[in-house]
């Protein structure tokens, strides 16, 4: 006789913390291949498809900030370090170091058993993306 597998609805399994951060990795993905895509398009419009190579875009692309463009055959870099592309640098900085870090503590909890353990790496996970997060933003604004 052929078991059926169990099917809870979701009514019944409730939106738990676990559910929403399952979600919150999947959606900040999404928003981080949008910001990149933002970023290419905005590259492109500016002029990049006659004065950078593609190496330059595909840096441009994954970390929108004007000093990689500095080096390139751009006429003016005003439009490159405007508030805007300060901004989106700042959205996929976070966006990222939240996204990254989350997938470190969702490995580590497949290793490590004890509740003390996960709470410590949790706490040091924390901290390390307060401190990333601060680097990358003192970059983007301070460069």
């Amino acid at each position: 006789m052929k078991r059926q597998p169990r099917v809870v609805p979701l009514s019944k399994r409730g939106f738990n913390f676990e559910m929403q951060m399952w979600l919150f990795t999947r959606l900040s993905a999404l928003a981080m291949h949008a910001i990149a895509l933002v970023a290419f398009v905005g590259a492109m419009v500016m002029g990049a498809r006659y004065h950078m190579n593609f190496a330059d875009v595909m840096r441009w692309m994954f970390t929108p900030n004007v000093t990689h463009v500095q080096s390139t055959n751009l006429p003016d870099l005003d439009p490159w370090a405007s508030l805007f592309w300060k901004l989106v640098a700042m959205a996929l900085v976070l966006i990222a170091t939240a996204h990254g870090v989350h997938g470190l503590v969702v490995i580590a909890d497949d290793y490590i058993v004890k509740p003390l353990g996960r709470k410590i790496v949790r706490l040091i996970s924390i901290v390390t993306m307060i401190a990333f997060s601060l680097m990358g933003l003192y970059v983007i604004w301070f460069s």
